[in-house]
């Protein structure tokens, strides 16, 4: 029996990731790093999972054998650039720039009514889930979810699957009860390592990765119903792909 969604956030809740990279660049400019990210780069860099990750690893190609001459300024510059960036993207959502993808927010009511849990799995920071989900539902948002994972406890980034094996924990739930929402590849890739049925709507940095692990692929949540869901929930614990995927997912948490 379904008991539980968990959403990603960046791409799933809301397509942030305009929002996202107008930041990156505004932190380039602020401290005089003479990179711009245009979408052609950034939709490649997404493939990297984590903010400080993505930078590292587009310093680390242009600049190749990039060293850190007494031991902490290449660390020292991406804390900062990322304390720019963070501070741009808040800024961002709060003047409306960022906006709820279709039936989500519908879709939570609906399932918060029919006894469903929520929780969040994400690998962004806390600061920007706080910032998105206080301006979509308000100050109390927490109280809406029984269980939020994000970069400050699941340090092991997406595509593993460390941050969903973390939320099942935290709703006392098996994966076969819960049902999650990615919009990305290393999204899916983590949920259903961590055994999870997956419904993935895709961005436009995203409509290219390979979703074929996926449940369903849907443009949008806006057109689902809960009852649909729970359809389509019902079938996948009758596939064998899937009663496999769960017992690999407990070998992650042995």
């Amino acid at each position: 029996m379904l008991q539980a969604f968990i959403f990603d956030v960046d791409g799933t809740l809301a397509d942030t990731e305009h929002a996202h990279l107008a930041a990156f660049n505004h932190a380039f400019r602020q401290t005089g790093m003479d990179w711009l990210w245009d979408e052609a780069l950034y939709t490649e860099l997404l493939n990297i999972s984590g903010g400080k990750e993505r930078m590292l690893h587009h310093w680390q190609t242009v600049q190749p054998g990039l060293k850190d001459i007494g031991g902490h300024g290449v660390t020292d510059t991406l804390d900062r650039l990322h304390t720019l960036k963070t501070a741009a993207y808040e800024a961002a959502v709060q003047d409306g720039a960022v906006h709820i993808r279709p039936g989500v927010l519908r879709l939570m009511d609906e399932a918060a009514r029919a006894g469903i849990h929520l929780a969040i799995a994400t690998t962004t920071s806390p600061v920007n889930v706080a910032a998105l989900l206080g301006k979509a539902i308000g100050s109390d948002w927490r109280s809406h979810f029984v269980a939020v994972g994000d970069a400050s406890t699941a340090p092991q980034k997406k595509p593993h699957p460390q941050v969903y094996l973390q939320m099942l924990q935290a709703l006392a739930l098996p994966a076969s009860a819960c049902l999650a929402f990615e919009d990305s590849a290393n999204g899916l890739q983590a949920a259903t390592a961590a055994g999870l049925a997956t419904i993935v709507t895709p961005t436009a940095f995203t409509q290219h990765h390979d979703f074929s692990a996926a449940l369903r692929v849907l443009p949008d949540l806006g057109q689902v119903s809960l009852a649909q869901l729970r359809e389509w929930h019902a079938q996948a614990r009758r596939l064998p792909g899937q009663r496999t995927a769960e017992r690999v997912a407990q070998r992650h948490t042995a």
